[in-house]
């Protein structure tokens, strides 16, 4: 389920089933030196996300990203945002980003790490192919939260 009226009309009627929420932590650097890289990450990030979205539509809600530089990273608060996220019923709130240094918070929040894949030169069909590779990834990360009592 993404973040829309009609979705989050859905939610609102199925809480107990819509357990999950996603959040993308994107990194935007507008340098000179890091645009581009920061652009390819953002765009596979997001193509990844709306991947899983897809597969597990009706489990989880993809959130907005969570967009910073790396000026404004010190004062965001993922941990007030994971709160809030809780307090409307998402059991589980996982953040998910292609920035390593979040991993650091992995005991206040609960962190995906993936290294960016440039998606931006491949065709149609060997971008479906590698956003399936690192879906495969995310499944086990994904079930063991499933799974926890």
């Amino acid at each position: 389920m993404f973040f829309n009226v009609k979705d989050v009309q859905q939610f609102q009627t199925q809480k107990e089933f819509i357990d999950t929420a996603i959040v993308p932590l994107l990194s935007i650097n507008l340098s000179e030196a890091g645009i581009m890289q920061s652009s390819s990450s953002t765009e596979f990030l997001m193509s990844l996300t709306s991947f899983i979205e897809q597969q597990f539509k009706g489990r989880l809600m993809l959130m907005p990203p969570f967009s910073y530089t790396e000026g404004t990273r010190g004062g965001l608060s993922v941990s007030l945002l994971k709160e809030e996220l809780q307090k409307v019923g998402f059991k589980h709130v996982l953040f998910i980003t292609c920035d390593h240094s979040w991993t650091s918070l992995s005991d206040e929040i609960d962190v995906i790490w993936l290294p960016s894949i440039p998606l931006e030169s491949m065709d149609r069909e060997v971008k479906k192919k590698v956003l399936e590779d690192q879906l495969k990834l995310v499944i086990p990360i994904l079930s063991s939260k499933w799974t926890q009592v």
